[in-house]
């Protein structure tokens, strides 16, 4: 038997450490510090002894701690780290609970608060992680803003070759008209708009206008398809984007403006018409599905040769690698390989697509290349869960704690906004960053892509407007767009996502045209030409001055974060430090909300000071600003 209790009056549960300020708003720790938590109880819990078990993930051991108890009737306990560590290991994950001779302490059954058990059998245990020495440290880079373009579909500049075998669309401006023509078909994905690094130099002043200080490329090595996610030789650019020389132009006169910039590294799979697989024979040398005599056939992994062989998602054009091979490892990772080549062009960093197929032997050798060639290189995972805890075919993930990942593109947070501004429950968005929050490491929630769509998504202002279209065939989504109504209801809706993803914990991550309203349901109509000259300027007009607030406000890139309130569609949530801090208000109710304003705020932006009430429309938002007053 359990029930949920108020943990904000009932029970409490602080932590506080050697190296980490205000540590009882994580369960994130540096192998080697030493925690004090203190277990707090209603005087009907009151118990004459109490401690905590924490079960290792890693193990299977449970580590029992007994409690100190206060003068205040609430228990001390404490641990060290690099105790619990599983022997040889610095870094672990455990889940704990608290136990009394009569209750038990636990988390409730949804992660969203404490609840009282006399039974262990069915309780759900909090998460508490150590993370290895030296790693998840804070970066400079912490807080700035991200913009991802899909190379093809951002901007022409002077342009580039075509390709033997691709389709050039003339019109920028024109629609979609290369799509599959029914679910499971096969479609070429070879039609391109002609967009190339070239253009994106030439963007580059555009881009710091919103304050971007990094840009994500999508997949820019040669391949046959528009994307390239079906890498045909990793070590060259393409020359439909470009080539290399456009490449390094673009890493200089983006360092001029100080935006890095982090390539798409797609190590799971290459594509069939590619040098290391050569289906089609269209590339010098034999490759693996010519030969078992290929110096490429051990980095496949082939059922029956030639034709069967495993591939990525079952799509036969997409031959998955052995991640495991230490032939590959070593060329993509090792001295003289794919990582050191471009990262020491002065690239910032890579994101890692579909990093929960990569094997431990790969991201840790990917990991120690870019540490190496440059300290402060930043490595993205694409991971769509709780990547603190994730479980990837049968196998515990340890981006964070094994020190692999700085962070991830960060969906829990995009589904917790979207969540919340379609259904108004501030409960659950409350309670989703609390999670998040507590489970990552400081350093790297600073860190997050904190993302609202992206190649692989529906575009955001198409998902607010909660238009059904999505359902209808290819045929009728290419030339789709939202209603009048529609598109203003999703309007106001999208300012109110985008205060969200500035002012939340990560670094705001803007797809490509989000910011000037395009529409687009799913891949490949999330991924149309920006359209230049026909921007929605009311939609630019705020993303510049939402974006501004990161520079405006500096703690917001690295403030910590703490939930204030949920209540009737209100969220309401602090950035603060011990100096200053940033009080978000945000209704999504349908009632305007009345708000007790505490002494000394002042309203954002025009910095006047606020009188005992503040009312925030329903559909509205409010920023206020506070100097703390130890200072």
């Amino acid at each position: 038997m359990a029930y949920a209790i108020d943990d904000q009056n009932k029970v409490r549960v602080q932590f506080t450490a050697t190296r980490t300020p205000h540590a009882e708003l994580f369960t994130a720790f540096e192998y080697g510090e030493e925690l004090h938590v203190l277990l707090t109880l209603r005087e009907e819990y009151a118990a004459d002894s109490a401690e905590i078990r924490l079960f290792c993930d890693d193990t299977g051991r449970t580590v029992s701690i007994k409690g100190e108890k206060q003068k205040d009737e609430s228990f001390l306990f404490t641990i060290r780290t690099d105790s619990i560590c599983p022997e040889g290991q610095l870094f672990g994950l455990f889940y704990y609970a608290f136990y009394t001779p009569k209750f038990i302490v636990a988390q409730n059954e949804f992660g969203e608060g404490y609840m009282i058990a006399v039974s262990g059998e069915q309780i759900s245990r909090f998460q508490l992680s150590v993370y290895r020495p030296g790693t998840n440290a804070p970066s400079v880079h912490a807080g700035g803003i991200i913009y991802q373009i899909f190379p093809d579909r951002f901007a022409k500049g002077k342009g580039a070759p075509v390709k033997e075998g691709a389709v050039l669309e003339e019109d920028w401006y024109a629609p979609i008209s290369e799509y599959q023509a029914g679910p499971g078909l096969p479609v070429k994905n070879n039609h391109f708009f002609g967009g190339t690094l070239w253009g994106v130099i030439e963007k580059l002043d555009y881009l710091k206008t919103l304050g971007v200080s990094v840009i994500y490329l999508n997949p820019i090595f040669e391949a046959a398809s528009n994307h390239k996610y079906d890498t045909a030789d990793y070590s060259t650019v393409d020359r439909m984007f470009g080539g290399e020389e456009a490449l390094r132009e673009l890493i200089t006169e983006a360092k001029k403006r100080d935006i890095g910039i982090v390539l798409d590294g797609v190590f799971n799979h290459t594509g069939d018409d590619s040098l290391y697989f050569n289906k089609y024979g269209n590339y010098p040398g034999v490759g693996a599905y010519q030969s078992k005599d290929s110096a490429f056939y051990p980095w496949f992994l082939f059922t029956s040769f030639p034709e069967k062989y495993e591939s990525w998602w079952g799509i036969s054009i997409l031959p998955k690698v052995n991640g495991s091979n230490p032939e590959f490892i070593d060329f993509i990772a090792g001295k003289g390989g794919i990582i050191e080549k471009y990262t020491r062009m002065g690239l910032l960093g890579w994101r890692l697509d579909v990093a929960d197929e990569l094997s431990d032997k790969m991201l840790d050798a990917i990991r120690a290349r870019v540490s190496t060639e440059r300290p402060d290189g930043l490595i993205y995972g694409e991971v769509w869960e709780d990547a603190s805890n994730k479980i990837a075919y049968s196998h515990r993930r340890h981006y964070f704690n094994g020190g692999q990942l700085n962070a991830v593109m960060n969906y829990p947070l995009k589904n917790a906004i979207i969540s919340y501004l379609q259904n108004g429950d501030a409960e659950s968005i409350y309670y989703a960053m609390r999670i998040l929050y507590s489970h990552y490491p400081k350093a790297v929630s600073d860190l997050q892509m904190n993302i609202l769509s992206t190649h692989d998504t529906e575009r955001i202002l198409t998902v607010l407007a909660g238009s059904p279209e999505g359902y209808k065939p290819n045929s009728e989504l290419a030339e789709a767009s939202l209603t009048k109504e529609e598109r203003a209801q999703a309007v106001k809706l999208l300012k109110l996502a985008v205060i969200l993803q500035v002012t939340l914990p990560g670094m705001p991550c803007i797809y490509y045209g989000d910011e000037i309203g395009m529409e687009g349901y799913h891949d490949p109509f999330n991924r149309r030409p920006y359209p230049w000259g026909k921007e929605d300027q009311d939609v630019l007009a705020f993303y510049r001055t939402a974006m501004a607030l990161r520079t405006q406000y500096p703690l917001l890139k690295d403030a910590y974060y703490r939930g204030v309130l949920h209540q009737d569609g209100v969220f309401v949530f602090d950035r603060f430090t011990d100096e200053e801090r940033i009080r978000v208000i945000v209704n999504c109710g349908e009632q305007d909300f009345e708000y007790e304003v505490e002494e000394g705020g002042v309203s954002i932006p025009d910095m006047q000071s606020v009188k005992e009430t503040l009312c925030v429309k329903s559909g509205a938002y409010a920023l206020l600003y506070f100097k703390e007053e130890n200072t």
